[in-house]
């Protein structure tokens, strides 16, 4: 890392412990002493509580496929903070990471006055916009952070709003029942836009009051049908499309894939990206998403099979045990090694349950370690309790890793790292390095 982009870093993470304030006010205001760089971009803006991250690089990859040069903002980072600016597949480079980050930065003290202080997620944001209108991109696909309605990014519209799912987390941010959190969610989409949805039960009759409110076209994408899964990937049934290959892992991304071909035909609708059949077919059998359900290549671990997943709620730690249930034939065949972290904030039993009710990880071996890079991380003593007399803990996250790599080889059988990307993050930068 050059000394530039490390002050960069630094000066974003000192505003990372300003905590998080949502509201639109000062990301207005720096996009606006920005030269408003948002008013230049047309795209699709992708929120909803999970699998928002694997839509936006399905939808992203299949339009690169398309020979579109694209704009993504994927979020949080895993090894380095350059991959949430990412343009053409490739995170922003070092030195222009650095020039940026020190532009937006010192344009964002001159608000601080008048507005407040804008956070890390704000002027990182404001960062991705700028650098995809000075690229030149020609649809940018925007990631929302939490919620939606006082989300920084709800300060851009690019005239498609989609909406993955809506289930219970971040709960002290937006409210304490689906309904709550569905309202916040469903606030992106805007006057003008097309809209397109995952959502079902309580959550969609919220989707659909917003649209009507707005007068937006909505696209309900139920999920698709799976007809299989192996090492490398997901086959799914499309009504039109006949058999479509997913190069993610996991039943749960047919829902995805669902609402990233929503959103590709929204994008068509809003005049915004025409996309061929060939390019979805391999736009979607191409798409990578670091640390969701990855496993790993085996030139970086020797024989070893190291699966890791960012789940970091309960829906998320559900998908993950159905997909270890269906991947266990083609990993390798002894027991498990579980490596987990979980932050204290979040619904740490139920999660716990989730993964124990998979019967693929009855009698795993469970290596409780400290979530790095956040005062949020639970104890794991705490943790390993939670699991039960069959879990272990081991405070230092590099010694739980080497442990559960120890365990994992000496068992012949694969290594599971869980619980959040934080952690997943780390261990992937062990592993593979500064890769995004």
């Amino acid at each position: 890392m050059t000394p530039d982009e490390a002050a960069a870093i630094g000066a974003l993470q000192a505003r990372g412990r300003l905590g998080i304030r949502l509201g639109l006010g000062r990301t207005r205001a720096l996009l606006s002493s920005l030269g408003s760089p948002e008013l230049a971009l047309r795209g699709a803006l992708i929120g909803g509580t999970n699998g928002k991250g694997s839509t936006q690089a399905m939808v992203a990859s299949v339009l690169a496929a398309a020979g579109l040069r694209v704009g993504q903002t994927p979020k949080p980072h895993l090894v380095s903070y350059r991959e949430r600016i990412v343009v053409s597949g490739a995170p922003i480079a070092p030195a222009d990471f650095a020039a940026l980050v020190a532009e937006v930065v010192g344009v964002a003290d001159t608000i601080t006055r008048r507005h407040g202080a804008p956070t890390e997620f704000e002027a990182l944001t404001c960062a991705a916009l700028l650098w995809f209108a000075r690229s030149a991109v020609d649809v940018a696909v925007v990631e929302v952070g939490m919620g939606g309605r006082l989300d920084a990014t709800n300060a851009w519209d690019g005239g498609v709003a989609a909406i993955t799912n809506v289930a219970l987390d971040h709960m002290e941010y937006l409210g304490d029942s689906v309904t709550a959190i569905a309202r916040e969610k469903a606030a992106i989409i805007k006057r003008g836009d097309v809209a397109v949805t995952g959502t079902d039960g309580e959550a969609l009759g919220v989707v659909r009051r917003r649209t009507r409110r707005m007068g937006v076209p909505l696209d309900v994408t139920p999920p698709l049908a799976v007809l299989g899964m192996d090492r490398s990937g997901t086959t799914v049934a499309h009504p039109d499309l006949g058999e479509l290959r997913l190069g993610l892992l996991g039943r749960h991304q047919a829902a995805n894939a669902a609402v990233a071909l929503g959103t590709l035909r929204a994008l068509q609708d809003a005049g915004i990206a025409q996309v061929p059949e060939s390019a979805i077919r391999s736009g979607l059998a191409q798409t990578r998403w670091p640390g969701r359900l990855e496993l790993l290549p085996l030139s970086t671990t020797g024989d070893l099979d190291v699966l890791l997943d960012g789940a970091h709620n309960v829906a998320g730690t559900d998908a993950l045990a159905t997909a270890v249930g269906e991947l266990r034939p083609h990993l390798a065949p002894g027991p498990v090694t579980l490596l987990l972290g979980i932050l204290v904030d979040k619904e740490v039993t139920r999660m716990i349950d989730a993964l124990r009710s998979s019967a693929a990880l009855r009698g795993a071996r469970v290596i409780a370690t400290t979530v790095p890079s956040t005062p949020r991380a639970m104890d794991p003593a705490a943790l390993a309790a939670v699991w039960g007399p069959d879990a272990r803990s081991v405070v230092d996250v590099d010694d739980a890793l080497d442990a559960g790599l120890d365990l994992a080889r000496t068992l012949h059988g694969p290594l599971i790292v869980c619980g959040s990307l934080y952690l997943v993050g780390h261990v992937r930068g062990r592993l593979m390095g500064d890769q995004p």
